[in-house]
């Protein structure tokens, strides 16, 4: 499976008209959405299919949504989400089991890409200070590493770790499985 780069520069080529690179991103996508869906509806592996393909058309449609300052997967996520929420709302699944502070019974969100920023932005808060701070200068800035470690004061290998310790921990908040 693609790393977050490696379907960040997918996504980009694809936007910029490689359709090769388009969809090998949406195939990269399916793998990781795949996981992601059966890992909420294990009793229901085929709805999660129909959710993997319903979700990868939605990424379709709105890829010019995606703002390349933030991560990819929390956007990709994001989306997924949404549709998880649409699709237990539609099963007819009344309870009020919270699902990541929505209940599956209020009216649900209409996707925006500020969603997917106020849902980056969450994320990014439950960070350590030294990871967001490292994540926020490199990654969402585009500062160079060296650059990040002369305004923090950290040397460039700790940049690098708290970069790669952050998004370890964002694939977790993301899939579900919270801080550790």
């Amino acid at each position: 499976m693609a790393d977050e780069a490696e379907l960040r520069a997918l996504l980009l080529k694809g936007l910029a008209g490689d359709e090769a690179a388009h969809r090998a991103f949406l195939t990269e996508a399916a793998a990781l959405l795949r996981a992601f869906f059966r890992n909420r509806l294990r009793s229901r592996p085929e709805d999660a299919e129909d959710l993997v393909q319903e979700t990868l058309v939605a990424l379709h449609t709105r890829r010019d949504s995606y703002d390349p300052t933030y991560p990819l997967t929390a956007w990709m996520y994001a989306i997924a989400r949404y549709r998880l929420i649409d699709f237990l709302r539609r099963a007819g699944r009344r309870n009020h089991a919270s699902l990541d502070g929505v209940d599956v019974g209020e009216v649900d969100p209409v996707y925006e890409a500020t969603d997917a920023k106020h849902d980056i932005g969450v994320l990014l808060n439950q960070l350590p200070e030294k990871q967001r701070r490292a994540i926020q200068l490199v990654k969402l800035e585009e500062k160079s590493v060296r650059d990040a470690a002369t305004e923090t004061g950290l040397t460039e290998s700790d940049i690098k770790i708290s970069i790669h310790r952050g998004l370890k921990t964002l694939m977790r908040l993301m899939a579900g499985g919270g801080a550790s």
